[in-house]
C-alpha cells in the first residue's frame, strides 16, 4: 500500500458506525456494572486492539476497578492466526483470588482468549470472563465463551476502532470490512 493512501479507500462498507459502537458500550457497561457490583474485577485490556474499546467502555463499568494491560500475538504479520501464541507484554497486577475481565477487540478463532483464560487461570484466578467488542463465531476453532460482547461478525476482516491490518488502520472511528483488493495486494507482495 502506497505511504499516505486515504483510509476510506480501503473500506469496502461501514460495519458499525460511531453510535453503534456507543450503543455497545453503553449497553455492556450496564451489565457489567450489574454483575460486577459488589466486587473489585481486575480488567486486562488486551493490547493493542483493544485499548479504543477498553476507554469507550470502562468509564461506564460503575464499580470499583483496576486496570492492567497483557499483549499476546498470534497474528505476527499476516491477516490470519497462526495459531501460536505468544505472551508479549505480561499484566503487573496479582490476579490471584481476584476476579478477571479480559477485554478484547474481536474473538475470532478464540486462540488468544483461551491463552490469556488459561494463563490466568493458572495465576488462581477466581473467576475469569470476557468482554469483545465483535465475536466472530465462524472461525472458531478454541472452545471459549465470549460472555459478554456488542455484536456478531461474519467471516469478515474488519479494521476500525482498534481493529488493524498489518498493525495500520486502528485510529478509523468506526468499524468497516476490509477490501479483498487491499488483501491481493499484499498477498502478491509476499
Amino acid at each position: 500500500m502506497a505511504t499516505g493512501e486515504n483510509i476510506e479507500g480501503i473500506i469496502d462498507h461501514k460495519l458499525f458506525s460511531e453510535d453503534d459502537i456507543e450503543e455497545m458500550t453503553d449497553r455492556l457497561g450496564k451489565q457489567l456494572t450489574k454483575d460486577y457490583a459488589g466486587k473489585f474485577p481486575v480488567v486486562i485490556g488486551a493490547l493493542k486492539g483493544a485499548i479504543y474499546f477498553l476507554t469507550a467502555l470502562t468509564p461506564k463499568i460503575d464499580v470499583k476497578m483496576q486496570l492492567d494491560f497483557l499483549d499476546v500475538s498470534s497474528y505476527g504479520n499476516g491477516f490470519s492466526s497462526s495459531g501460536n501464541v505468544k505472551l508479549i507484554t505480561d499484566i503487573t497486577c496479582d490476579v490471584k483470588d481476584r476476579d478477571v475481565l479480559i477485554v478484547e477487540d474481536i474473538v475470532d478463532t478464540g486462540q488468544t482468549l483461551k491463552f490469556m483464560e488459561d494463563l490466568m487461570r493458572e495465576r488462581g484466578a477466581k473467576s475469569v470472563k470476557c468482554c469483545a467488542m465483535l465475536n466472530k463465531t465462524a472461525r472458531r476453532v478454541d472452545d471459549v465463551t465470549v460472555d459478554y460482547y456488542g455484536a456478531h461478525v461474519q467471516n469478515e476482516f474488519v479494521v476500525g476502532f482498534g481493529l488493524d491490518y498489518l498493525n495500520a488502520y486502528r485510529n478509523i472511528p468506526y468499524v468497516g470490512v476490509l477490501k479483498q483488493s487491499v488483501i491481493d495486494a499484499h498477498k502478491d507482495e509476499e
